[in-house]
């Protein structure tokens, strides 16, 4: 009994002994912590105000070494973190064929964006070379790669819409005068009998490594209606009569159908309609029929048609 209650003793005191033991490293891991190092690490870097003509190279660089002085706590953030530091590369200078940025506008560049309590010592270079190449610019239109089947009695008014309907790609000259439009992927719509919009991929070309492009997408839509026809009693209209004569033709009026939306019917007469028969037509030749043609028709219309006749027969009257 008495070794029992020893051995008990025994124990506590070992896992005090341990709580001890690991009070005291944290205290003394959170007190180093706390005191300022110097030591390098990384920077990712981000080109930023690139100018239009400009291209960012491949072989630009992605990280910049510096030496900082840090709290410990700082450093231990930062190796989990990389903190990213934006360059202006409006602020480099063409020297020699190549884009530098001056150490000292690096150096400036980078200490406005450091962390508070963080301060740069040194950089693994006295200038940054920054891979760019100049291009041209050009715009594209955009073809929709579109398969519509619209249900019976429905049309599309107002054609295919596309927007963006065009994009722009920058790169080489010898890179973008290969291009002369862009289509969009395969969209196929069966059955429509309502207005529709859908966002789509573009198909950008392959090969072109040194080209970039506004946009990857865009959106296909159009306006579907349902339509109708009317028929009009239109009078024929005779043209290029000679002096001193009439003509009477026979019909004197003819049916012209119409075809578009029922509400744009409504807004449709007669008088939006002109039939005429050209008598010069003739050529000085003895016919009786002259052939007709509609030359007044209304606007936003899908079709628009003689129902009957395409000629009329006439008679020459001397006034």
């Amino acid at each position: 009994m008495f070794k029992k209650l020893l051995s008990g003793l025994n124990q506590k005191k070992v896992k005090v002994f341990s709580l001890f033991l690991l009070c005291s490293f944290l205290s003394w891991f959170i007190s180093n912590l706390s005191e300022s190092y110097e030591s390098r690490t990384d920077f990712v870097l981000n080109y930023k105000n690139l100018p239009d003509t400009l291209l960012l190279g491949k072989d630009s660089e992605d990280v910049i070494q510096a030496k900082i002085r840090a709290s410990g706590f700082q450093f231990l953030y930062h190796n989990f973190f990389k903190e990213r530091i934006d360059v202006d590369v409006s602020q480099t200078t063409f020297q020699n064929g190549k884009y530098v940025l001056a150490g000292e506008e690096l150096r400036k560049q980078m200490d406005l964006q450091l962390s508070q309590g963080i301060s740069l010592m040194d950089l693994d270079r006295r200038e940054l070379i920054v891979d760019m190449y100049r291009v041209a610019s050009k715009e594209v239109p955009i073809k929709a790669n579109l398969q519509l089947q619209l249900q019976q009695n429905y049309l599309l008014e107002g054609g295919i819409q596309i927007s963006p309907d065009h994009i722009v790609v920058k790169g080489p000259n010898r890179e973008i005068d290969t291009i002369d439009e862009i289509s969009t992927s395969m969209l196929q719509l069966n059955n429509v009998s309502s207005d529709f919009s859908r966002e789509v991929s573009l198909v950008l070309p392959k090969g072109l490594d040194n080209s970039v492009f506004s946009s990857g997408k865009a959106i296909v839509s159009g306006k579907v209606a349902k339509f109708s026809e009317k028929v009009f009693e239109v009078p024929v209209k005779v043209l290029n009569i000679p002096d001193g004569y009439q003509v009477q033709t026979f019909p004197d009026r003819v049916t012209v159908v119409c075809k578009a939306t029922i509400d744009r019917l409504k807004e449709i007469s007669k008088a939006d309609f002109e039939v005429v028969a050209d008598y010069t037509q003739l050529n000085g030749s003895e016919g009786s029929t002259l052939f007709l043609k509609i030359t007044q028709h209304p606007e936003n219309v899908y079709d628009v048609r003689l129902q009957e006749y395409n000629t009329v027969n006439f008679v020459l009257k001397q006034l």
